[in-house]
């Protein structure tokens, strides 16, 4: 059975969901609904990583408290993944940051890798893969593709809106991953884009068409 697919119904998220998918919403506002939502995301796959414990002295005496013992890598897939990195640095700055340069080819809908930022062997226990935008699914898997041959013990996939044909592509391809969503929208039309989505989230980001 594939690992679960968890889709946030947080009150919060879907307001800010709501801005960000309004065309009206301008690149500033944009990216900080970006970050905002990441974050929530992030504390939700959070859940998964292993804690030890820590003595902690306290103004009044020392006591057992818990840190995280997993080594976090964040893969953003470039370029509308950088605001989602950012946010989740915010979140654990402890965390370390490679990055994955793929882009859709518009004729055949396959991903196409131009820059790895990758180590051969990354230092990290789970690597989370960050992408606004789970449509086909290809660049997704082709990113988990690469982390699993680095190594890569535990992997995870965060993304903002999914269509179905994406869930299903990935789940498929890497049935252990478990996928992280604000919303799972309808379907995906006849170019690829996710429907009703929010059209394309690195220009709506950063300002370019």
């Amino acid at each position: 059975m594939p690992a679960p697919v968890t889709v946030s119904t947080h009150p919060l998220v879907q307001h800010k969901l709501a801005r960000l998918r309004a065309t009206e919403t301008r690149p500033p506002e944009f990216r900080e609904l970006v970050a905002g939502i990441s974050r929530a995301l992030f504390f939700e796959a959070a859940r998964e990583l292993r804690l030890e414990p820590v003595r902690v002295q306290t103004p009044l005496t020392e006591t057992t408290c818990h840190r995280i013992a997993d080594r976090v890598g964040l893969v953003p897939v470039l370029r509308a993944g950088l605001g989602m990195a950012d946010a989740l640095l915010d979140a654990l700055p402890e965390a370390a940051v490679w990055h994955l340069g793929l882009y859709r080819d518009h004729a055949t809908l396959k991903p196409v890798t131009y820059y790895n930022k990758l180590p051969p062997k990354p230092d990290m226990d789970v690597g989370i893969v960050l992408d606004p935008m789970l449509a086909t699914g290809g660049s997704a898997i082709a990113a988990l593709d690469i982390l699993k041959k680095t190594g890569t013990p535990r992997l995870m996939f965060v993304g903002l809106i999914a269509a179905p044909e994406g869930v299903a592509a990935l789940q498929a391809a890497h049935p252990e991953v478990p996928i992280f969503l604000a919303a799972l929208d309808a379907k995906l039309n006849e170019v690829g884009y996710i429907v009703p989505g929010l059209g394309d989230a690195g220009d709506r980001q950063f300002g370019t068409s």
